[in-house]
């Protein structure tokens, strides 16, 4: 396993995280979860993201129990906070009584005195910037959390708090977790990848497999494989916009050009994200031993530049 800083932070994180996003607490055993954590472990991955509205909570207690017999000192919990989970008017968004009480309800689950990475899991346009990021640095003064980041936050939104920061005396932001893969390059057009380089926010990359897309294991929208994520009804409907036609045919095309790296899709596919010194980590997903070592094999890996060049021609950069 490689690490690497996570931004300016003096913390170094695994070039592999593992994630807990429609995996635990949802379509995967738990038993098969904790083996997953574990082996993670095992591999040397450090850093395991998960957010207080995944499967409603739940997956926050079995990564909670999965990481119980570990060394505290040895890995970091992020967690995120925002989406609502409740009807109550107060069961959602970024302010200081929602953060607060959040935070305390996802420390109970995950069976942990801190949270390492505390995540507004999106902007609040409804909230205050300066409420939300003076709760973060409370919690932060008290020793509940000990780093703060965002996820899906515009260049706008991070620059506004970097600003916010500096002139208050908070503690700054040290990452942001945006989507980032192969078939979506959106940080790198809309400013993102550019203002978290220049204020020394670490990126944590999720889907680099675009969702299972650049699995290698599709071939048509019309034939699924079974148990896959694209026949579930949850998972499918986040695949929607990235399982068509066209980008499983690039899929395809960029399983042979893999194949010819001597990698596999998945490996060149995550090997592709952690190509950019910003991003200090790529998120993985895994619901069975197997995916998870296929995936963190990709820690380390090198892609030439003809390999950068072929991926780029596919998806017609």
């Amino acid at each position: 396993m490689q690490y690497r800083r996570l931004g300016s932070a003096g913390i170094r994180v695994s070039e592999i995280a593992l994630g807990s996003w429609l995996t635990f607490g949802y379509k995967t055993d738990e038993d098969e979860a904790v083996a997953c954590v574990r082996r993670a472990f095992e591999l040397g991955v450090n850093l395991y993201d998960t957010a207080n509205v995944y499967a409603a909570g739940r997956a926050e207690e079995v990564l909670g129990a999965a990481l119980a017999p570990l060394p505290r000192s040895q890995y970091l919990v992020a967690t995120k906070a925002f989406f609502p989970i409740g009807p109550g008017p107060t069961d959602r968004g970024l302010s200081r009584k929602h953060i607060f009480e959040q935070v305390h309800a996802s420390l109970k689950r995950l069976r942990t005195d801190y949270i390492d990475l505390f995540q507004c899991h999106r902007f609040d346009d409804e909230t205050p910037l300066d409420e939300t990021l003076r709760a973060i640095d409370d919690l932060i003064s008290r020793g509940d959390v000990l780093y703060a980041g965002v996820s899906e936050w515009s260049a706008k939104n991070i620059n506004d708090a970097v600003i916010l920061t500096r002139e208050a005396g908070l503690h700054p932001l040290v990452s942001d977790q945006p989507q980032y893969h192969i078939l979506q390059r959106r940080i790198e057009q809309n400013g993102v990848l550019e203002a978290c380089a220049r204020e020394g926010l670490g990126i944590l990359a999720y889907s680099p497999l675009a969702q299972g897309v650049l699995s290698g294991k599709y071939s048509t929208v019309a034939d699924p494989p079974a148990g896959s994520r694209a026949t579930d009804p949850q998972g499918a409907q986040f695949m929607r916009q990235l399982f068509t036609e066209e980008n499983l045919s690039r899929a395809q095309q960029l399983k042979e050009v893999a194949e010819r790296a001597g990698l596999t899709l998945p490996r060149m596919a995550i090997a592709w994200c952690l190509r950019r010194s910003q991003i200090s980590a790529a998120i993985i997903g895994a619901s069975k031993l197997e995916q998870l070592e296929e995936n963190v094999s990709a820690a380390g890996v090198t892609l030439d530049e003809e390999v950068l060049q072929a991926i780029d021609r596919i998806v017609e950069v």
